[in-house]
């Protein structure tokens, strides 16, 4: 009888072994693995991103097991040249390797329109006149095109697409938003993170996209970066949440949450939002990280930053601050904030979980999802740059690209007696204004440096003066003045000006018009018989009424980036305008803002506006 039981138990055990369920997925047993060797410190590490000018000992990397590395806005290395970022992440990448678990760090940069901290580039339009191509198949293209670029330096992720919904043309950041129409807000982002990831993270042309800032951050009272989104929960998902949603369905790998204010919370603190919606509700499985020390501006001292984020549901946090910073006091406009570092951050982290305040549980989950990201980019196998791609920068495949997203991004506002196309039989065409020789206007911000600057801040670009020189035909000569004193005589003129190169926090104007300086310079062009066209650089609509009337034609350029080539290109007739405002423009400043669904919409120009020849 004994030996007949403990034969039927034998035969239970062995049932239960050969029906239980095994687990077959590769990537789960990879990272379920690691995470039963890491310390609660490498755990914090892997947690830890840390800007990399903030480094005074790259010997940190191993000595916390550092998990990422950014260059924000001012954090260039000192050779921007293709070969020399290759160089600085092939070298970054070595520390890692000699920690105790080799896990490799993950690199990301603010490549928001091209790989636009690198010189010979290709800069591609900003996203406003992506918008204006409603072309998502376009939009794909051109993201494809800068991760190929960014990847051959040996970065692995970009910091886009941004989603945000502009709803206020006083924002500085309007020209990262593709319009005001959360629909087209959504088709045109999930197209970009579809270009960026390629379908397959682990292919080596391809980068993890970062879709930003959740959310709200384009519908702040008066456009105030930062500021406060002062909307019930129905219309902040029915404008500013479809982006993410279709982001997430394209399998989005990163979030980044953003500076603003919802309900009196500050996003980051937020766990309503960063946990109950974004993860439980909407299924995002990959991870949120943090922008530039926006902990720091929650409510508390640093440690208790700490604690509300990461309950909240953060996962990953960007420190810009290194140990020469430390306890540094800043003045903000949410009064002083004291610098704090990633030596902050690693201890009291490691505090709060010791205390129980924040639970093993949390770090875990924020973990396993760096972890899982980290794994499908295959990022244990690509711990140098690639030759073949790194030859791509800035490659005329590339810039074809962009001159067709510049070609089908410009608008035609205005075009009185057929002014336009530019004829190829005149004689003399004559170009002014600050912007029509001036790349670094043509690219705005986030070209090379943060705020970007006016002049020949890239390399193998093309201004709107030497596009018309390489585009006129033989016989019509191309002149120039900034102030288009010498336009008499000329068949045309044609005025290039707009806003000068600006980012966030430093774009948030009251005043749209445009400057006095430059309608003198289209008022001297009109005086000189010439047809006056005039294209505006601008990074959302201003107010052009004086300037209209002047004008015979009047394009909307926005931030058309390196190719100043596709804007001659159709000026001269060789491509038909194909662009369409995703922004509506308003008629002075006591409309703004203005909105497709306003009660008594009623702007200069309509959404979807655009004129042909």
């Amino acid at each position: 009888m004994k030996k007949y039981s403990v034969t039927i138990l034998t035969l239970i055990l062995l049932t239960l072994v050969i029906c239980a369920p095994l687990n077959n997925n590769p990537k789960e047993i990879f990272v379920d693995d690691m995470l039963s060797k890491m310390t609660l410190e490498e755990k914090i590490g892997q947690m830890t991103q840390v800007d990399y000018s903030a480094f005074e000992d790259f010997n940190d990397i191993e000595k916390y097991a550092i998990g990422s590395v950014l260059w924000g806005g001012g954090s260039e290395i000192s050779d921007i040249t293709p070969q020399g970022w290759a160089n600085v992440s092939d070298q970054l990448q070595t520390y890692a390797g000699k920690t105790r678990l080799k896990i490799p760090l993950l690199f990301g940069i603010d490549a928001v329109h091209g790989h636009n901290n690198v010189d010979g580039a290709v800069i591609f339009p900003h996203n406003i006149g992506l918008g204006c191509t409603q072309n998502p198949e376009l939009i794909e293209k051109s993201a494809r095109a800068t991760a190929e670029e960014i990847a051959g330096t040996g970065i692995h992720w970009t910091f886009a697409p941004c989603v945000a919904v502009a709803r206020n043309e006083r924002w500085g950041r309007t020209y990262e938003s593709f319009s005001e129409d959360p629909e087209l807000v959504a088709k045109l982002g999930a197209a970009a993170v579809k270009g960026f990831e390629n379908g397959n993270l682990s292919a080596k042309d391809a980068v993890l996209s970062c879709t930003k800032h959740y959310m709200g951050d384009g519908g702040t009272t008066n456009g105030k970066d930062q500021g406060h989104t002062e909307v019930d929960e129905e219309t902040l998902r029915k404008i500013h949440l479809p982006g993410y949603i279709q982001a997430i369905k394209e399998n989005t790998g990163s979030i980044m949450a953003s500076y603003n204010t919802w309900d009196g919370i500050k996003m980051h603190g937020n766990k309503y939002l960063l946990t109950d919606v974004l993860k439980n509700e909407l299924g995002f499985k990959g991870f949120i990280v943090s922008d530039w020390a926006a902990i720091d501006q929650l409510p508390g001292d640093y440690k208790s930053d700490i604690e509300i984020c990461i309950n909240a549901g953060m996962d990953m946090i960007m420190i810009p601050n290194g140990p020469r910073e430390q306890g540094v006091v800043e003045e903000t406009d949410n009064g002083p904030i004291t610098k704090n570092t990633y030596f902050d951050f690693i201890k009291y982290t490691k505090e709060l979980v010791e205390e129980n305040k924040i639970p093993m549980s949390r770090i875990d989950d924020a973990v396993t999802r760096i972890l899982n990201v980290k794994y499908d980019l295959d990022l244990f196998n690509k711990l140098t740059h690639d030759k073949e791609l790194l030859s791509k920068i800035g490659s005329k495949e590339h810039r074809d690209i962009a001159k067709e997203c510049v070609r089908e991004s410009l608008v035609l506002l205005k075009n009185e007696n057929n002014t336009l196309p530019v004829s190829k039989s005149a004689k003399r065409i004559h170009l002014a204004g600050t912007g029509a020789d001036n790349i670094g206007m043509q690219c705005g911000g986030w070209t090379i440096s943060w705020q970007g600057e006016v002049g020949d801040v890239i390399s193998g670009g093309t201004t709107i003066l030497d596009a018309f020189k390489n585009s006129a035909p033989e016989g019509t000569e191309i002149t120039y003045s900034e102030d288009a004193s010498n336009a008499h005589g000329a068949d045309y003129c044609i005025v290039v000006v707009g806003e000068k190169p600006y980012a966030e926090m430093f774009g948030d104007r009251e005043n749209l018009a445009l400057s006095e300086d430059d309608i003198n310079v289209i008022k001297i062009a009109k005086d000189s018989g010439a047809k006056v066209i005039v294209v505006l650089l601008s990074g959302r609509p201003l107010i052009i009424n004086s300037a209209l009337e002047l004008a015979d034609a009047f394009v909307a350029a926005w931030l058309p980036g390196s190719e100043g080539q596709g804007v001659a290109d159709v000026l001269f007739g060789d491509y038909n305008f194909k662009g369409r405002l995703s922004h509506s423009w308003p008629k002075d400043m006591s409309q703004i803002p203005v909105n497709k669904d306003d009660e008594n919409y009623d702007p200069l120009f309509k959404i979807n506006y655009g004129l042909c020849y």
